[in-house]
């Protein structure tokens, strides 16, 4: 990869750019989905599912809080940071908090859909699914990217 003719500090407000372009995707992804889980326990449905069901929903509702919690820390972060000369900790920290956030997403994403095939179908049909969906994220978002460094 040929250098860029940039200071220290333009690389990380570049980084720090790229970074917040990442972040919008991945919160509208995970603001969608926590804002279906809020509305499920007011499903007239909802006081039917079993403790198995209830569980996964509970699980599933707290790792999409996570996600939330650590793909929107970076803008608070920044406030705070804000004119301080910290940039290159606000890129690291933002940098670290997103992946974490990815992972809390990445579960929230296979339990949503586990429940709902569990709800819709059976269990053995949201095992098979779940599996399938969480391998299947594991290698798009990890093992891709890890294989092309």
């Amino acid at each position: 990869m040929a250098d860029r003719d940039e200071t220290p500090d333009e690389r990380f407000d570049r980084n720090w750019n790229e970074l917040l372009q990442e972040l919008r995707v991945a919160q509208t992804g995970v603001q969608i989905l926590f804002a279906f889980l809020l509305t499920i326990p007011f499903n007239q449905r909802f006081e039917h599912i079993t403790d198995v069901q209830r569980a996964t929903y509970i699980v599933t509702l707290l790792l999409t809080a996570l996600a939330t919690l650590c793909l929107i820390a970076p803008v608070s972060h920044h406030r705070i940071l804000f004119r301080r000369g910290r940039k290159k900790e606000l890129v690291d920290g933002s940098s670290n908090l997103a992946m974490v956030g990815l992972v809390f997403l990445w579960l929230s994403v296979v339990g949503a859909v586990f429940l709902v095939f569990e709800v819709v179908v059976a269990m053995s049909w949201a095992i098979a699914v779940g599996v399938a969906l969480g391998v299947s994220f594991i290698v798009v978002w990890y093992v891709f990217p890890t294989m092309k460094r």
